[in-house]
């Protein structure tokens, strides 16, 4: 549900955006975003360790080493967090006016712009000590309450103000409402069903080290990723206009919806996987291996549907400029996105069991991969070629992912599973869905850019893959596993006599 609203109204506010502000302006205010990503390394990895310690202190007699976590989580994230905003709203704007050579009306509001945005990011990151709380206890209905309340406020201040003050920091400050409207949620929440557990900010030192130990390597880990999702769009600014930004931005804002969209379902496997520490190796490979399957066909289901249309996708959406512009860079990154989904699973997996060295070495891997790859092509290629450099860095994720399972698990059979789970629905969903693109591009008609046309096609994209992966599923050696794991999941939906 929390994803389904965030889909809808960011991707249903952003012509609404791109319309008042123009590419140029949305081109600015995605750099300011990506200046202020960095910051997200931090965040990111406290909200991780923190939830992971506090799943393994459920019980009534670890409470108050719980609390402790706590109160060493909020003290980080205020005490870090608050000199890393100042950073920002002192040094954000002439470093990106150096870095950008940004210039002219669309960037005169630039200080306003981090001030704002930086702000933005100190309400995630406290908020993201309260919201662990919840995610220890998988309380995913509060937690998608607090997202769903931060995307509706974050919408409804972008109808209101934009139109007044058509600037990027406008755009900026109407997400910072957002994210801080989820702050004060998590407040109101924690300080209700959780007040036990709560505790005033302070510095234990075992609590610290604990973080320390998981939360240091997962800022490795989380600052590869950063630099490999962010890397097209630095070097776009740096050698290019802001407007080409702007088109990089709505290409990758349509794959990114959908891309986390996917992570977050697949969200749910960390704190179950962290309750998992003393089981048998057989148990923990085969609900592995079983999530990866269902996680890897849903996401070239999702993902692949986009590839087919993207081009009437994207003319109905922002208009016939980006869609001539933009259209090849989507397909590139949806099939990128394809391949990164093989690392979802198994990197909550290693996450839960304490091995952020692994996820550290797989995200420093794949930004090398993506920042040489991109340093190449966009100065000899264009823009157009962003992205190319994504299907690289997610190459050399896959195959790192390929090297570390072979180290992790000592057990015989283990290729096949690999080969059948991991490798085979995201070949295949590619496969499937350039084959549908091929075939729609030579067809005697041509798709009409209506939102009708689109979403009939896209969704029936998504299902013609979906039934190929299921398909192909049953010709393996563990189609039994899946198909069995198919009908749990549908018997949710449908009653169990109709499967």
């Amino acid at each position: 549900m929390a994803f389904l609203v965030a889909v809808v109204l960011n991707l249903a506010i952003l012509p609404f955006v791109i319309a008042r502000l123009g590419l140029a302006a949305f081109g600015v205010a995605g750099l300011v975003t990506a200046c202020i990503a960095p910051a997200l390394v931090f965040s990111n990895a406290l909200g991780l360790s923190t939830a992971r310690e506090l799943a393994l202190r459920l019980e009534p007699p670890d409470r108050e080493d719980a609390r402790r976590l706590f109160a060493t989580a909020i003290m980080l994230a205020v005490g870090a967090g608050a000199p890393i905003t100042i950073f920002f709203w002192v040094a954000g704007a002439p470093l990106a006016r150096l870095g950008f050579h940004l210039a002219g009306p669309a960037a005169d509001d630039l200080g306003l712009a981090f001030t704002l945005a930086s702000a933005g990011w100190l309400c995630q990151c406290v908020s993201a000590a309260f919201v662990s709380l919840f995610t220890a206890r998988q309380d995913y209905r509060r937690i998608a309450s607090i997202g769903i309340v931060s995307t509706v406020v974050s919408t409804l201040s972008m109808l209101l103000l934009i139109p007044a003050a058509p600037h990027a920091s406008t755009f900026l400050g109407c997400q910072t409402l957002g994210f801080a409207a989820s702050l004060l949620m998590a407040l109101a929440w924690s300080g209700g069903a959780m007040r036990q557990w709560l505790a005033r900010p302070a510095l234990h030192r075992d609590a610290f080290g604990r973080l320390i130990r998981l939360g240091g390597w997962q800022i490795v880990a989380q600052g590869g990723a950063l630099f490999a999702g962010q890397a097209d769009r630095y070097l776009l600014g740096a050698l290019l206009q802001p407007q080409f930004v702007g088109f990089y931005g709505v290409a990758q804002r349509l794959q990114e919806a959908t891309y986390i969209g996917i992570l977050k379902v697949g969200e749910i496997l960390f704190p179950f996987f962290s309750t998992l520490q003393k089981e048998s190796e057989d148990r923990k490979v085969d609900l592995l291996f079983r999530s990866s399957w269902i996680l890897n066909v849903l996401a070239a289901s999702a993902l692949g549907a986009l590839i087919p249309v993207a081009g009437p996708l994207l003319h109905v959406w922002t208009g016939a400029e980006v869609a001539a512009e933009a259209a090849r860079v989507l397909v590139v990154m949806s099939i990128a996105g394809i391949l990164g989904s093989s690392a979802n699973v198994f990197g909550f997996y290693l996450l839960a069991q304490g091995r952020s060295r692994s996820n550290a070495l797989i995200a420093l891997i794949t930004g090398v991969v993506t920042v040489v790859t991109s340093a190449i092509v966009l100065p000899s290629f264009g823009w157009q070629a962003a992205g190319w450099s994504a299907c690289a860095g997610m190459i050399a994720q896959m195959a790192t992912i390929v090297m570390l399972l072979r180290r992790s698990f000592d057990l015989p059979g283990i290729w096949p599973r690999v080969i059948h789970c991991v490798l085979m629905p995201l070949g295949i969903g590619i496969a499937t869905a350039l084959s549908l693109r091929y075939g729609l591009d030579r067809a005697p008609f041509q798709l009409a850019p209506s939102w009708w046309s689109v979403g009939g096609a896209s969704s029936l994209t998504a299902a013609i893959i979906f039934v190929v992966e299921v398909a192909a599923s049953q010709l393996g050696p563990y189609r039994s596993a899946c198909w069995q794991d198919l009908r749990a999941i549908l018997s949710r939906f449908v009653p169990l006599k109709a499967i």
